[in-house]
């Protein structure tokens, strides 16, 4: 499975707060409006610097750290950004993130820079910097994380095999 996209850098301890304002919590319920305010506290209107699909969330340690929100990844794949690369990340949000079928990567991201062009190889275990011309190795997916991306994540996973097939 391969991933293409820009990268939009951000820096160590990306709080699910910074990803997802808590005072969106109960005022907007719809997902595509919600995915508007992305980061918004970080870099006001960073959604209308996106190109969905074709947008890679990159960052340092612990991204997604806080509270255990589910909407913190839902945002980001309601978003069009295709995955997160990051040097770690907080488990809740690891978690949570792979139930919803959004891919995460873990490698070093200290030579990636804003709006490099990225290509992303989840089976092949490496992200490749096209701008740069550089190649990472990236943290390797077991098969059944592989599987819940490629249908989407855990509930679809069910729908498509009526319980947990993995």
């Amino acid at each position: 499975m391969k991933l293409k996209g820009f990268a939009y850098k951000f820096s160590d301890n990306i709080n699910t707060d910074w990803i997802i304002s808590g005072r969106y919590k109960f005022a907007v319920t719809n997902m595509d409006e919600l995915a508007k305010h992305i980061m918004e506290d970080v870099e006001p209107n960073f959604y209308k610097r996106l190109k969905p699909g074709k947008s890679i969330l990159v960052a340092g340690e612990n991204f997604g750290m806080g509270s255990s929100r589910e909407q913190a990844p839902l945002v980001i794949k309601h978003a069009g950004i295709v995955a997160v690369v990051a040097k770690s990340f907080a488990r809740i949000f690891y978690r949570n993130a792979f139930n919803i079928g959004l891919p995460l990567v873990e490698t070093n991201t200290d030579s990636i820079k804003e709006q490099d062009q990225l290509e992303i190889d989840l089976s092949g275990g490496q992200l490749i910097n096209l701008t740069r011309n550089k190649k990472l190795k990236i943290v390797p997916l077991p098969k059944f994380m592989m599987e819940l991306i490629s249908e989407g994540g855990v509930v679809a996973h069910v729908k498509k095999h009526g319980g947990l097939k993995i």
